[in-house]
C-alpha cells in the first residue's frame, strides 16, 4: 500500500488505540458517507501533530478527487478496521 492511504495505515499501526489513530480512523470512516455530508468535527484536527494533520488533509483530498472508494480505499479501510479492532 502506498501514498496517503499507506501512510495513514502505518500511522494507525504505530499506536492503534491512540487519540491520533482514532481521529484518523474516524475521519476515514466519515469520508465513506457522502449522503451524510461527510460530517467530521474539524476541531479534532487540533489533537493531531502537524504530520498527522497532513495525513488528514490527504484523506480529504482523496475524497475531493473521488478516490474515497474503490479497491485501494477498501483495502486500506479494511486494514484500518483490523488495527483499530485489535486488542
Amino acid at each position: 500500500m502506498s501514498g496517503v492511504l499507506g501512510e495513514v495505515v502505518a500511522e494507525i499501526a504505530t499506536a492503534p488505540h491512540s487519540a491520533a489513530a482514532l481521529t484518523l480512523y474516524a475521519l476515514a470512516s466519515t469520508l465513506e458517507f457522502e449522503q451524510a455530508g461527510y460530517l467530521f468535527k474539524l476541531a479534532k484536527l487540533r489533537d493531531l501533530s502537524e504530520d498527522q494533520r497532513r495525513l488528514a488533509y490527504g484523506l480529504m483530498e482523496l475524497m475531493a478527487r473521488g478516490a474515497n472508494r474503490g479497491d485501494a480505499w477498501e483495502h486500506a479501510k479494511q486494514e484500518m478496521d483490523r488495527l483499530i479492532r485489535s486488542s
